[in-house]
């Protein structure tokens, strides 16, 4: 209850506007405060400043992985006249290594097919995020930002499946075979940080979004019985 002094010089007491919030609207409040930023267009700014370096050397590597993939490809040998009449490799029926295509590709054709597959996508990904960020989308839509931030971290990690084929083509057996454990066990805590990011950025968004709907909603409540209070007592 607040006093008030009416123009009679009566003190009147008024009820007070604002209410105890409920457990879980104060619960939803911290974590609304501890998900978001003080400065919300500077960190805006620098997502997208970092996004975009981040996504161009990607691109730029995949696509360098690409023409110059691991083990290298065959050269044009012009000297050897056993290579002159093959060098166009009209028979493509059978799996042959010709010049200019990768020399893995012949050796170990099922992981050379798994690392186009990674790599494309890994290639894929990064262009569509600078796609998105280059097409002047609005960055403090709260999707967007989910979006391109998934993105994001689903590249990295196609580029981590990439390179665990690729040092599997390139290394020998006996080398590979020491280290397999290793190599697993950091792919499974990568997929792990991977899991818990997008679990972080997908809470995020629904925190946002519930915030907006049920603590705006309460605000719009409480400010109709404010005014009819008012509406009451000035009556």
């Amino acid at each position: 209850m607040n006093n008030q002094v009416d123009n009679h010089g009566r003190s009147t007491e008024t009820p007070t506007n604002k209410e105890p919030k409920k457990g879980w609207r104060k619960v939803l409040e911290l974590a609304v405060n501890w998900l978001s930023y003080k400065n919300k267009h500077e960190w805006l700014e620098q997502m997208r400043g970092n996004m975009s370096v981040v996504a161009v050397f990607i691109a730029t590597l995949t696509f360098e992985m690409a023409i110059s993939p691991p083990g290298g490809v065959r050269s044009v040998e012009e000297n050897n006249k056993a290579q002159k009449g093959n060098i166009l490799c009209a028979n493509d029926t059978r799996l042959e290594l010709c010049p200019g295509e990768a020399a893995l590709a012949v050796v170990y054709p099922e992981h050379y097919s798994d690392f186009l597959y990674w790599n494309t996508t890994c290639f894929i990904t990064s262009l569509s995020v600078l796609l998105l960020l280059m097409s002047g989308i609005r960055l403090s839509h709260r999707f967007t930002m989910w979006l391109l931030s998934m993105g994001m971290s689903f590249t990295l990690t196609t580029l981590l499946v990439t390179y665990r084929i690729a040092i599997l083509m390139v290394t020998p057996d006996p080398v590979y075979s020491i280290n397999e454990k290793l190599l697993s066990t950091v792919l499974k805590i990568w997929i792990g940080l991977f899991s818990i990011s997008g679990l972080l950025l997908t809470l995020r968004i629904l925190i946002w979004t519930i915030n907006d709907y049920y603590l705006n909603k309460g605000e719009g409540q409480s400010k109709g019985n404010n005014s009819t209070e008012d509406s009451t007592l000035l009556i």
